[in-house]
């Protein structure tokens, strides 16, 4: 959530970033923090006010006991007093809580250096990577390659499940199971990640620190304990450090982690009802960091490079995209999107996320660090981004390997995690 102070000193602009993200959004949350905000400090005044006369009556009593006077008038203020500033307390106590119920609506404020635009549309390319790969024969979607190889068997997933849940057989389970593999050597072996392995259910405190409730339960799948099943590892691996206060010299810290995803979809239906792009149960190697604020937007520009090698080392082509106002998720303050390009489409699709949070996630969590020359623990900025979608590489490596003859070439750099396999036949 946004810092208070900000909303209290500047709130034109507040307001400004909310509309560059939806130019239909309401702006009302911030007034309201503000007339909660305006309540609760003049309810603070009142009782500080109110302590100060109980503490003068307190002297009184001293004195006038001492006196041999009568002290039962200034006793029976005091414990009205004591009685008005209980209730007061508890007031403050309603007021905060909802201070803090409307915070918990109010997105991130976008950086400087963001585009500002409604969509999509208004993303900026920043670079690409390599060269779309040419082919003597027209291109297949990677749903048709692989129920031809035998390796995607989409029916049997949706009898399983349902629609949007993919069996993998064979080659294809390999292939997935050799990516993640691949992913999380590179990240740890070459980009100085520490890989964890966290739990794929979460309660609702954790989720509420990251920024997916409570605005986004419609797209969650919950259980009747009412935990959670995460839609990205990030949602768990940011809470390792929740109501934590962490050295200044260990920042920044860089976790990694595999985990299935789960996500209803719910805003997506009739998008991408084929194949492997838009799944409700897929794997994905996701990046985390808990970084100092004077640096939280250098590691993301590492963050996009280490998401981007995955694809060189692939050799597919793709291209970096930064993201405009409106197409920015809730908890961001600047994101890249990584792209892949497929064939069959002949367009780029996304395969990665990266984002600089800012300390937006770090104020819900708690997340804190203590700074080495001393002072007051102050908020890190947490970032995350995938490395990759592993589902979404699958199509990509299916699409951009093809041959003529239905198979597909194994990338050199993952035939050593597939038993030295170079063709899936």
């Amino acid at each position: 959530m946004l810092d208070i102070k900000v909303i209290r000193e500047e709130p034109g602009r507040v307001k400004q970033a909310i509309l560059d993200r939806d130019t239909s959004a309401e702006v009302a949350d911030v007034d309201g923090a503000l007339e909660m905000d305006a309540r609760r400090r003049a309810l603070l005044v009142e009782v500080e006010d109110l302590k100060h006369q109980r503490n003068k009556a307190s002297d009184d009593i001293v004195r006038l006991k001492k006196e041999g006077g009568d002290t039962s008038a200034i006793v029976e203020k005091m414990r009205a007093i004591s009685e008005r500033i209980k209730e007061l307390d508890g007031e403050v106590r309603d007021v905060e809580a909802e201070i803090g119920k409307i915070m918990l609506d109010i997105p991130n404020i976008p950086h400087e250096t963001v585009p500002v635009g409604p969509d999509e549309e208004s993303n900026v390319e920043v670079r690409r990577w390599g060269e779309k790969p040419s082919f003597t024969f027209k291109p297949k979607p990677h749903w048709e390659i692989g129920e031809a190889l035998g390796i995607l068997d989409f029916e049997r997933g949706a009898k399983i499940a349902a629609s949007r849940f993919t069996l993998l057989r064979d080659s294809g389970a390999l292939l997935e199971r050799a990516l993640i593999n691949f992913m999380l050597d590179l990240h740890t072996r070459e980009h100085g990640y520490t890989e964890v392995f966290p739990p794929i259910l979460g309660n609702r405190e954790t989720f509420t620190a990251t920024g997916q409730l409570p605005k986004f339960e419609e797209d969650m799948y919950v259980c009747n304990d009412d935990l959670l099943l995460v839609p990205t590892a990030e949602v768990p691996v940011t809470n390792i450090h929740r109501d934590e206060i962490l050295p200044e010299e260990d920042l920044t810290i860089k976790y990694v982690a595999y985990t299935p995803c789960f996500r209803r979809e719910a805003g997506s239906y009739g998008k991408d009802v084929r194949g492997l792009i838009r799944q409700h149960q897929f794997n994905k190697v996701e990046m985390v960091k808990f970084a100092h604020p004077d640096k939280g937007f250098d590691e993301l520009e590492a963050m996009i490079i280490n998401a981007e090698e995955v694809l060189r080392r692939l050799g597919i082509h793709h291209r970096v995209m930064l993201l405009s106002t409106g197409d920015l998720g809730f908890s961001a303050a600047k994101c890249y999107d990584l792209e892949v390009w497929l064939p069959a489409a002949g367009e780029f699709r996304e395969i990665s996320s990266c984002s600089c949070c800012t300390d937006f996630q770090a104020r819900r969590a708690n997340i804190r660090f203590k700074p080495s020359g001393g002072g007051k623990p102050r908020f890190v900025h947490t970032l995350n981004g995938s490395g990759l979608a592993v589902g979404r590489t699958v199509a990509a490596i299916l699409e951009n390997f093809q041959l003529d003859d239905g198979r597909v070439v194994v990338p050199p750099v993952l035939q050593p995690y597939m038993g030295g396999k170079t063709v899936i036949e």
